[in-house]
């Protein structure tokens, strides 16, 4: 018959596995399952254009002004025309600023166009309270 050794055999101990580690990893992987199970995701709804030509339209708007700021010498342009710099380009912002504020407004960027000249227009927009409402850059 097989009987229990005494309990002060040291042989009975090496046959009874120690679960110490196996105990200390389901904790640590409840605690990693806690934690991560209750994190809110968040999530951010956009409406996309079904096909090319209705973006294509709504930028095409005759109601729409553009500003483009080039690359290089004339760093500005309002609806084609151009201008060397910012002290000629402002006081011709300053003249249709009404304008602008009613029309829908259309920033043009080169991919090469300095943050200067674009805070500068942006600082003018925000001081005039014209709000644009498309901001294009070139893909290069």
């Amino acid at each position: 018959m097989i009987g229990r050794p005494e309990s002060n055999d040291a042989s009975w101990r090496s046959l009874t596995p120690d679960i110490t580690p196996l105990l200390d990893i389901i904790f640590i992987v409840l605690v990693f399952l806690l934690l991560t199970a209750n994190i809110p995701l968040q999530s951010l709804e956009v409406d996309l254009p079904q096909t090319d030509s209705e973006s294509l339209t709504s930028v095409q708007d005759d109601k729409a002004i553009t500003i483009n700021l080039i690359a290089g010498t004339p760093a500005w342009a309002l609806d084609g025309k151009q201008y060397d710099d910012w002290e000629q380009f402002k006081p011709v912002l300053l003249a249709q600023a009404e304008t602008l504020k009613a029309a829908e407004l259309i920033l043009a960027s080169d991919k090469d166009v300095t943050v200067d000249n674009m805070l500068k227009l942006l600082a003018f927009l925000q001081e005039q309270q014209i709000e644009a409402t498309q901001i294009l850059m070139d893909e290069g």
